[in-house]
């Protein structure tokens, strides 16, 4: 099993984690069975969307408007807990949840309260799951979408790589949505600011970002000197492949290292 890392940050999203908005059962299930497997070799962060989601299932309220969101995070933020617990419980792994606000990387006092927090949970063995405080922020207090939330968590946490698992399986050379020859990229070594200036194209209600939010991610993760992998949340295969046997057939690796 390759060793190149060691500590990795999970990132799912809203669009892999529901469906016909309901939590994806089965996918939220076969995530959970590959991080069990995986913690055995490596300490393991997931930064999860889906609490507005989740509020959802329960009160169908309008997310647009900003009470209503905050709202539906409070009633959707112990549902998805509670389903995640009683999951990972399967595998006797036990889990902390840790809410942040960009506030918290704005101050070092704060930053180093959350990386010991993180610090202590893995060494203990507990898998740290991460999200976005949607109830107590103000606007000027929040990432906007968990691909950022996720590439700070991945650098301020000194872990290796950001593995963002989306409704897409990898970085296109134009939208294969709309061009039947669009050609998967296997390895970005740099990012075009055009790239970066494109529209954001969220694919799903209850999603915030698109493959613009998770450019930047990786762009600031390679900066840091960090790697990102980009691919599909729907089939695990490609997230497995790469971690486990350090190859891969779909998925797009963003590092400055090669």
């Amino acid at each position: 099993m390759s060793q190149k890392y060691k500590r990795i940050v999970f990132k799912v999203g809203s669009g892999v984690l529901t469906e016909k908005n309901k939590i994806a059962k089965d996918r939220m299930m076969a995530l959970i069975s590959l991080i069990a497997e995986l913690k055995s070799t490596y300490e393991v962060i997931l930064v999860t969307s889906v609490a507005v989601a989740a509020g959802y299932t329960a009160l169908q309220l309008d997310r647009r408007i900003d009470i209503s969101k905050k709202v539906l995070a409070a009633v959707g933020q112990p549902i998805l807990m509670s389903s995640y617990k009683n999951k990972f419980e399967i595998y006797g792994i036990v889990t902390a949840q840790i809410l942040l606000t960009e506030d918290d990387f704005d101050s070092r006092k704060r930053t180093e309260i959350f990386r010991q927090i993180i610090n202590t949970t893995l060494k203990h063995g507990i898998l740290p799951i991460v999200n976005e405080n949607d109830i107590s922020t103000t606007n000027d207090q929040v990432f906007g979408d968990n691909d950022q939330l996720s590439a700070h968590v991945t650098h301020h946490t000194e872990s290796d790589i950001l593995m963002i698992l989306s409704d897409i399986d990898g970085y296109y050379d134009s939208n294969p949505s709309t061009n039947p020859d669009a050609k998967m990229i296997k390895v970005i070594n740099e990012i075009s600011k055009e790239a970066l200036d494109e529209d954001y194209t969220p694919t799903n209600d209850f999603a915030t970002g698109g493959i613009v939010t998770k450019l930047m991610a990786a762009k600031y993760l390679m900066n840091k000197d960090k790697e990102m992998f980009l691919c599909s949340g729907y089939n695990l295969k490609s997230a497995k492949e790469f971690l486990i046997k350090n190859t891969y057939d779909k998925g797009t690796l963003f590092t400055n290292k090669i």
